[in-house]
């Protein structure tokens, strides 16, 4: 396994854990050693801060549990560091993680997963200088640690579910896109059908309005030289009536 990387939250120097080595069992102190304890003031205080202290050392661990790793067979154990910090630690804190920024490239704005384990590094490292110096400040963070990645978490979710359906409405739009080509190729083809017979139907009524007009005029005409037919004889009998009236008034 390779070593865990660099990180902002600081450690103490890694402890290497031989395969062979069981858990080191505990004595528990006599009851003897206890009760001389109890009765020596001085002894008694620095059982209390040893107590305290190991009470602070096993809250950190539970808040920052320590890292493992294995390398040439051999396991090495590396626990977050319980020395208190100073004002030049947050100083150094802070030029580490713009550096940090810089040379992992993390974006500045919207969604980056570097970014984002970065600060969770510092934000580590700041519950560890908090609580050195008061577990139960650490404790609290450790719940706002809890409801800020909660949160990150909830919007990462929203994020992927959003752009998983971004990727589903634009799937369909694209299967939508090839049926509406479709459609719009079978109307055109529908259409080019529809103009090729009215074109038809076009010509066919020009033709037909043609010969009609073409039977209109032969028809007028011949109803003109029946006219004028008619005219004339009408003219000729006339003329025969005058000519056999004048011959009977010559008789009488």
């Amino acid at each position: 396994m390779i070593p865990p990387p660099k990180s902002l939250l600081k450690y103490d120097n890694p402890i290497l854990i031989s395969k062979s080595t069981d858990k080191l069992s505990m004595k528990e102190p006599s009851k003897s050693s206890l009760q001389e304890t109890k009765n020596n003031p001085a002894t008694s205080q620095q059982f209390s801060d040893g107590a305290n202290k190991k009470s602070s050392l096993e809250i950190l661990n539970s808040i920052l549990p320590p890292r493992q790793w294995t390398e040439d067979n051999q396991l090495w154990v590396q626990h977050v560091s319980s020395a208190p910090c100073t004002r030049a630690d947050v100083i150094h804190l802070e030029e580490q993680l713009y550096t940090t920024l810089q040379q992992r490239k993390a974006r500045d704005t919207g969604i980056c997963p570097i970014r984002r384990e970065i600060y969770s590094q510092c934000f580590d490292e700041l519950i560890r200088q908090v609580t050195t110096n008061c577990a139960e400040r650490g404790l609290l963070l450790l719940e706002v640690r809890k409801e800020v990645k909660m949160t990150m978490d909830t919007y990462q979710m929203l994020h992927e579910s959003s752009i998983a359906f971004g990727m589903r409405k634009a799937f369909q739009a694209e299967q939508n896109k090839v049926v509406m080509e479709k459609r719009i190729s079978e109307l055109e083809n529908e259409k080019q059908d529809l103009l090729k017979q009215l074109n038809e139907q076009k010509v066919r009524c020009e033709t037909i309005e043609k010969r009609e007009n073409e039977k209109a005029q032969i028809e007028e005409k011949k109803h003109n030289e029946e006219i004028q037919f008619m005219k004339k004889v009408n003219q000729q009998l006339k003329a025969q009536l005058e000519e056999k009236t004048k011959e009977v008034t010559r008789c009488k």
